[in-house]
Parts: structure tokens; sequence; C-alpha cells
């Protein structure tokens, strides 16, 4: 079981990566390869470097019981070192496995969007980009939104500034997230606020996934304490649930 709130499990048939943009400042993922290279754990011999794991691509084969899959969440997808060939042959895991659902989070939006131009989408992919700002973030939306995925969404996490009035056309599911971590940035309630208020009105999902290690009030402790909470309850909004 995943500790990701938003998805089920997850499936990395790569590993590693290079940082694109101010989300990756303080990337958690790296942090973690860095810790399961220390500790010989199979997989990480590479620490960070971008590696392909073939003997991973058949594990969602093995699980029967429909399945919501975060794709790569030690990794991405799109990564400018991954081969065509071995995409082709995740496509072809996800093909094969209806019952699940596989949700894909990249940075690099005009890859996916190259990859995609003269290809179908697997009707059981969530395609989603990373909005962490106005510069690199919002800019993703667009190529998002002309790909033909049968479920559209950001993941604005870390959310490092107000990204102002954003246009969620064909987009279905929005999560906000604050950062985690010993360098974490703070997240302000207001941006948070700005796009929970932006969702309701275009009728897009809503997920507030943490506040990270900076709360709502603008003090620093432990992301635990400081929860899920935003403007007095929890938001655990999905695609599935808004009409």
């Amino acid at each position: 079981m995943s500790k990701i709130e938003w998805t089920e499990e997850t499936w990395n048939p790569t590993t590693g990566c290079t940082k694109v943009s101010a989300g990756c400042k303080n990337c958690y993922a790296e942090v973690m390869a860095t810790r399961l290279k220390a500790m010989s754990t199979p997989g990480y011999e590479n620490g960070f470097e971008f590696s392909m794991m073939p003997e991973r691509l058949e594990q969602p084969l093995k699980r029967k019981k429909s399945t919501k899959y975060f794709v790569n969440s030690m990794s991405d997808l799109f990564h400018e070192k991954m081969p065509d060939e071995f995409l082709n042959k995740i496509m072809g895991v996800i093909d094969l496995t209806p019952q699940h659902v596989y949700q894909i989070l990249t940075k690099r939006e005009d890859a996916m969007f190259k990859y995609f131009k003269n290809r179908r989408v697997p009707e059981n992919i969530w395609l989603g980009v990373s909005v962490e700002d106005k510069k690199s973030g919002v800019p993703r939306i667009d190529k998002l939104r002309n790909i033909d995925a049968t479920i559209k969404f950001l993941s604005v996490e870390p959310l490092l500034e107000d990204i102002g009035t954003v246009d969620l056309s064909g987009i279905d599911w929005v999560i906000v997230g604050g950062e985690s971590g010993a360098k974490a940035r703070p997240m302000k309630k207001e941006w948070a606020s700005n796009i929970k208020k932006q969702c309701e009105e275009q009728n897009v999902a809503f997920f507030f996934k943490q506040w990270g290690t900076w709360g709502g009030d603008g003090v620093r402790r432990n992301k635990k304490v400081n929860g899920r909470i935003l403007e007095g309850k929890e938001w655990n909004e999905y695609p599935e649930m808004i009409a």
C-alpha cells in the first residue's frame, strides 16, 4: 500500500531522474534513492541516475484486484533517456491490465505530447503534469489539455507561489500540496484556497494532499501534525465523483 494519499500502489519500471524546474529543487525521490542505495536496496545500485528495471515490468500483471497505480513515483516516465522501445513495453502492460488505473505524472510535457501525438492513450491511464509555479508549471497545462486521455490531472505540489487565475477546461482533477523535508519552502493558505475556489467554479475535482513541513499558520513542524485540513475540512475528491 502506498503512503501517497491519492493512489493505492506505486509501480516503478524505471528509477532516477534529473532536475528540470523549481519544483525539483528538494526532490523527495532523490533523497529516498540515495538512502536506498546506501541500504543496498535492489534497483537503486545507481542511486538517482535514470535506470530501466525490466524485471519490474510484469508486476501489475500479477495483481488481479483493481488497483490505482502511480507510475514512476521514483522517476519520470518521459525522461529524455527513456527509449521508446521500453516505454512501449510499459504501455503494453497497461493495455493488458484494464482492471487497473495508471496515474502518470510528468514535468516533461513536451516529451509526453510528442509520444502520444500519433499513439492512442490507453483508456485506463490518467495523465497528469506538475504545476508548481507560473513560469514552468502553468504552461504545462495546455500541452496536457491537448492530449486525448480519459482523465487529465494536475499535481500542484509543491505549490511555490500563487499561480493566479488558471484555465481548467479539459482538466478533471487537481491535487494541491505543500513541500516536506528539512529544506521545505512554505505554502500560503491563500494560494491553496485560490485553486480550490477555481476548481469549484469550473467543476473540477479537488484533492488537498498535505500542508507539508509548514502549516497553514506559517509555523514549521512535523508534517503529520500540520495535517490535511484546508478551510475546516479534508478535501478528498476524485474525478469519478464530479459529474
